[in-house]
């Protein structure tokens, strides 16, 4: 008897003002994603396109947050969205716990890439923050705790988009030899337009890297996330 797949649906917050663009992006994740998950439906919907996610859901399917943290999306917007509906929420991806691993590699690539040692490296995580509540904000400082000790000698700090301290103050004391590294999981607005605003003003010159969620080894990490919710489920079931 042939078993049908196991379906799961990755979504995202998206773009309200566009939709479009965030996901055809979300889509080639979700691709990427299906490399590693032989024998999955891996579907793909962001928030933000109106009755996409109900769309693409099927009763029993792993639903896989792609969001930096356990915040208002996350914890109110998606269950609320998802009311009725027999599935099993996945972490999400900001607090996978081999995400530090993936950007610590990106990091030392782009550093041996230009010659540049650890112990003089300094970092600077770009995070969102929120003037909800504090979730986003200790997601990112969660994340830059694991991550330090996989960067010895290197000096790491935060800046945010709606909290301080602001990336435009934070990143105006950074020297040449510095590294910004996007905690987000797709490039949006924030990321295409805030964060280049806030590093010309600050007068930043250093490496800016792709999103978190666009680093080499993220689809594997998401597929490995989609298989432990999904083994969760078989044994609550």
């Amino acid at each position: 008897m042939t078993r049908n797949p196991q379906t799961v649906v990755i979504t995202a917050h998206g773009q309200p003002s566009a939709p479009a663009p965030a996901e055809a992006d979300l889509a080639a994740t979700a691709a990427a994603v299906a490399a590693f998950l032989p024998g999955w439906d891996v579907r793909s919907a962001t928030l933000a396109a109106a009755g996409r996610l109900e769309a693409m859901m099927e009763d029993g399917a792993v639903v896989y947050p792609f969001f930096m943290s356990r915040g208002y999306f996350t914890g109110t917007v998606l269950p609320a969205r998802l009311q009725g509906r027999h599935c099993r929420l996945a972490t999400p991806f900001g607090l996978a716990s081999g995400l530090p691993e993936v950007a610590a590699n990106a990091v030392r690539r782009a550093a041996a890439d230009r010659g540049w040692t650890l112990g003089a490296l300094n970092l600077m995580l770009a995070a969102h923050g929120s003037a909800r509540g504090p979730r986003a904000a200790e997601a990112a400082e969660d994340f830059a705790a694991r991550l330090r000790p996989l960067l010895p000698g290197c000096t790491l700090s935060l800046g945010y988009v709606e909290q301080d301290p602001r990336i435009k103050t934070a990143a105006a004391s950074l020297p040449a030899q510095s590294v910004c590294l996007p905690f987000f999981a797709q490039a949006g607005d924030h990321v295409k337009q805030d964060l280049p605003e806030a590093l010309e003003a600050a007068c930043f010159s250093g490496i800016v890297l792709p999103v978190a969620g666009a680093l080499p080894g993220a689809p594997a990490l998401i597929a490995a996330a989609i298989r432990a919710a999904s083994l969760d489920q078989d044994a609550a079931g």
